[in-house]
């Protein structure tokens, strides 16, 4: 008990206790950023509580108005307009330049981090560093250029029975963007995460709703975008950070005629709401919402038979990682009803009763844990694991698995519950299994652990995952979304709302543009990008074929 006092004191820090010295003299106000300046007008205000203890962190945040959501949006909108987009160029280096600072003020804004999250230095360093990479991942992807997707069809003047004219296209920014950032990743999916980073490598302007649960690394995260864009010369109206809580008021940036398309990461009800709200504009927007999944995790029985405790331990690894509270957190087990999978199940109950109980984000998120958990342990033919080891923070939970056979799975225990909690089925055959498989919804992931003789027998199996799935897995986990360019952090519907889009990687950026057709257009009115000689050296898909090679119009 001492020592876990002790590990909750060194959690229990405060904003007042953080001496943020690399972002120079810069304190946590509890304001807005709108076009550079910090904002503190407003009656209303909410308060950021310790996950550990519940206490009061520090200044109260000021809660965003209609008007500042309205002028925040029309400054950004006009900002796009009068530049139309920045120079990739101009683009790499604003991207180069956060990463820099992201890096150079690490102390500040991992102990504000820690503080607001009860996160340990591990997982919001190694998050952090992530951010930092991926920003300069796509700061490079900019100046390789090929993501504009530039295609040239050259003019058949004598084609017969019609001419072809000359055409062109690209990839052009669709303009404001409105970012809506997740409560689990405060660096890499929140104010400079990837949703940001990529409106802006898009050369869309940026309006962020901070997340409530941290806001006080949203504005020192905003601080620093603010300090970058001025010494780079930069125009402050492509990014405004709003603190808000109140529904309402959120939904004013959904609906805004200005905006041309939200960001959002989150539950299914809540990416459900913003997804109705902007289908019923008079201009209806793309939603790009990620709202999670169970992720299924099947074992066949050959996998148990010969690989039964390195699975028990990589489940164990990916299902507790960050407390349970990963989209791809592995919700769902399948495990076979032969004595292999008998020994699979008791090595895990063995195992879950040493589990830790982790710190949840903060106490609305285990209010609702707790609550998710009620209405599952409760129903007829569940039986319930629990972590034996005592809950010692105001936001700890109990870790708990509800084991059922396949047959009896209900839509209640195919729906999400973030943290700590698993649903292991036992399967009788392959019927069986593929029949419980069906009742599944769109997932972000699918995993399937196999071994060489079990492959001939899982054909079908694999085509209902795939079908289902963004991510499809084999001998893994599906925890730990690498920003990369093969990378497809999505899925069918309820997993995301856009299944053809990725909201982690490097194609994140196809979100926010939209193809630009040019029809006989003078090569000294193109972009660049499609000009005759190829200017900036691009493969470009020429009359169906790619090439770097400029090309030259026929004579008139």
């Amino acid at each position: 008990m001492a020592a876990k006092r002790k590990q909750s004191k060194e959690r229990d820090v405060r904003y007042m206790d953080i001496q943020p010295t690399l972002l120079k003299d810069y304190s946590i106000q509890g304001k807005h950023l709108i076009d550079g300046t910090w904002c503190g007008e407003g009656e209303s205000y909410f308060e950021v509580l310790s996950p550990v203890n519940h206490d009061v962190l520090g200044p109260r945040f000021l809660e965003a108005s209609g008007e500042q959501v309205s002028r925040a949006v029309e400054l950004a909108h006009d900002c796009f307009l009068q530049g139309e987009e920045l120079s990739i160029d101009r683009r790499a280096q604003l991207l180069d330049a956060l990463a820099s600072a992201l890096e150079v003020c690490q102390e500040p804004l991992l102990a504000c981090c820690m503080a607001e999250t009860a996160y340990p230095l591990p997982r919001a360093k190694g998050e952090l560093i992530r951010t930092i990479h991926q920003t300069r991942e796509f700061a490079e992807l900019l100046r390789e250029g090929s993501w504009v997707d530039a295609r040239l069809d050259t003019a058949l003047p004598e084609r017969r029975p019609l001419a072809r004219p000359d055409l062109r296209s690209m990839l052009r920014p669709l303009g404001v963007v409105g970012v809506i950032g997740a409560s689990n990743f405060p660096f890499a999916i929140s104010v400079v995460g990837t949703d940001t980073v990529t409106a802006l490598a898009s050369g869309c302007p940026v309006v962020v709703k901070g997340h409530p649960g941290h806001p006080g690394t949203c504005e020192m995260l905003a601080e620093i975008v603010r300090e970058t864009l001025h010494q780079l010369d930069l125009p402050q109206a492509l990014f405004s950070l709003l603190q808000l809580m109140n529904y309402e008021v959120g939904k004013l940036l959904v609906s805004h005629p200005r905006v041309r398309a939200i960001a959002f990461t989150g539950g299914e009800e809540g990416g459900r709401a913003i997804c109705r709200i902007a289908a019923q504009r008079d201009e209806p927007i793309p939603v790009f919402a990620e709202m999670g999944s169970v992720n299924p995790v099947v074992v066949l029985p050959k996998a148990a038979e010969r690989n039964g405790s390195r699975i028990v331990e990589g489940f164990l690894q990916s299902f507790l990682l960050g407390g349970g509270q990963f989209c791809t957190n592995p919700g769902l087990l399948f495990i076979p009803e032969t004595k292999a999978g008998d020994e699979l199940l008791l090595s895990l109950q063995s195992r879950f009763a040493g589990v830790e109980s982790p710190t949840l984000l903060n106490h609305r998120i285990a209010a609702d844990y707790r609550e998710g958990v009620a209405a599952r342990e409760c129903l007829p033919n569940v039986d319930t694991l629990r972590s034996g080891v005592e809950v010692s923070s105001s936001s700890g939970v109990l870790p708990m698995l509800c084991v059922v056979a396949a047959s009896d799975l209900t839509p209640t225990l195919l729906t999400e519950v973030f943290g700590p909690f698993s649903v292991v089925a036992r399967w009788r055959d392959m019927e069986d299994l593929i029949s419980a498989v069906r009742k599944l919804s769109g997932q972000l992931t699918a995993t399937v652990h196999c071994s060489s003789d079990d492959t001939a027998d899982c054909d079908e199996l694999t085509r209902e995952l795939q079908w289902r799935a963004g991510r499809f897995v084999m001998n893994g986990y599906p925890t730990g979304v690498e920003p990369s360019y093969a990378m497809h952090h999505g899925g069918p519907f309820p997993a995301a709302s856009l299944p053809h889009f990725t909201s982690i990687g490097m194609g994140a950026m196809k979100r926010f543009v939209r193809p630009l057709c040019y029809q006989d257009v003078p090569d000294e009115l193109l972009p660049r990008e499609l000009q005759d000689s190829n200017p900036l050296g691009l493969m470009r898909l020429v009359d169906g074929r790619y090439s770097r090679e400029g090309v030259t119009r026929p004579l008139n």
